[in-house]
């Protein structure tokens, strides 16, 4: 990317910021201080907050529960993904299941989760898994679909086994792909892992935002929704930048 490219993207997304900064306030001086914090307001409470080292434990729960979800998604769904796609019957067989296994509520499923990993960081993180994992897979298996038949001809006519021609000619041309549905997934677990800790948990964010809901902590709430879509940005952006460096020139 050229200089002036970057300036201008940059521009864009800080003309993007201070916009919603502006709806933002407008917001709150339309219904009030009671329903909604202002920005000021909600950053103001971050910074006190961040001055604490019980907030920075929630936050460590929090990301250690996505870390390992994040590791289990992506690991398991490229796995699962490479060594079904690669194989046209199996793929054609599992997609539309997947899809279908993805469109039920994850939410009534919550009890059974307990059920089987109890309280604590396993239940989150099993939560978390059961957002990403699918979404890596489907998009893992649509980018073998979508594959040059070039390329798997190829691999026949060098005689590599079907692990040298995962390694050396699926994966690399699939990766864009993957990369597109990790941050599809990153998101979705971020997602699980939260519910997970508002639902049944005494540490974490998600738990932090259900104790201010009780309590009525505007500020508490919105600084905290504040923190993680700053964080969620932050990474999809990271993830959309490595993906324009790993895609096709």
């Amino acid at each position: 990317m050229n200089p002036k490219s970057y300036l201008k993207n940059q521009t864009i997304y800080l003309c993007l910021a201070v916009s919603l900064a502006l709806i933002w306030q407008c917001l709150h001086w339309m219904v009030g201080g009671d329903a909604l914090a202002s920005p000021v307001q909600a950053i103001t409470t971050l910074v006190a907050m961040a001055q604490t080292s019980d907030f920075w434990l929630h936050i460590f729960e929090t990301a250690k529960a996505l870390v390992y979800a994040i590791f289990i998604a992506m690991i398991g769904g490229l796995v699962a993904g490479l060594l079904l796609g690669i194989n046209r019957l199996a793929r054609d067989v599992t997609e539309p299941i997947l899809l279908n296994l993805y469109a039920i509520p994850k939410v009534t499923l919550y009890p059974l989760v307990l059920l089987i990993f109890g309280l604590g960081t396993s239940a989150k993180v099993a939560f978390g898994v059961m957002h990403g994992i699918i979404p890596i897979m489907v998009f893992t298996m649509s980018a073998i679909r979508q594959m040059r038949p070039v390329l798997l001809r190829a691999s026949q006519s060098m005689r590599l086994t079907r692990r040298q021609s995962i390694v050396h000619i699926v994966l690399p041309a699939i990766l864009p792909d993957v990369i597109s549905g990790l941050r599809l997934a990153f998101s979705l677990t971020l997602l699980g892992v939260l519910i997970g800790e508002m639902f049944a948990s005494q540490r974490g964010l998600g738990f932090l935002l259900t104790n201010a809901m009780n309590l009525g902590d505007i500020r508490t709430i919105m600084a905290v929704a504040l923190l993680l879509t700053v964080f969620a940005l932050s990474c999809n952006g990271a993830l959309m930048y490595l993906g324009r460096r790993f895609s096709p020139r």
